[in-house]
């Protein structure tokens, strides 16, 4: 699975009563979102993101805030001053879904947009 793929995808809703992705296939769908890290033994998947200011931060917030109400799913999110940090997971199932890994794309393709400039770093 590549970027792409996940890309092409659409988030669909997550009722529970399924299991989480285990560590192993999380790293799976992790190689196709380099840029985010697996942490807590795979049931998070979490980016940071630094931008030249906090209204470039809050920006980009805002797309996110966007493409996460389109897509039903919607990450945690840290902001402090020009730092933006996202923690993904299915909060129904304590873990990850491919839902996780389509919007960890999705975000990652916010910042080649034109409007996705400010980022200093990922």
């Amino acid at each position: 699975m590549d970027a792409h793929e996940l890309t092409a995808k659409t988030c669909i809703p997550c009722r529970g009563g399924i299991p989480a992705l285990t560590e192993e296939k999380a790293r799976d769908y992790a190689a196709a979102t380099p840029a985010w890290a697996l942490l807590e033994k795979g049931t998070r998947l979490v980016r940071r993101f630094e931008f030249r200011d906090f209204r470039a931060a809050m920006g980009f917030v805002n797309r996110v805030a966007d493409l996460a109400e389109e897509e039903g799913h919607h990450p945690d999110i840290a902001i402090h001053w020009n730092k933006v940090e996202l923690t993904l997971w299915t909060h129904k199932i304590g873990g990850l879904h491919e839902n996780d890994f389509i919007l960890a794309a999705k975000i990652d393709r916010l910042l080649e947009e034109p409007s996705g400039s400010g980022v200093t770093a990922g």
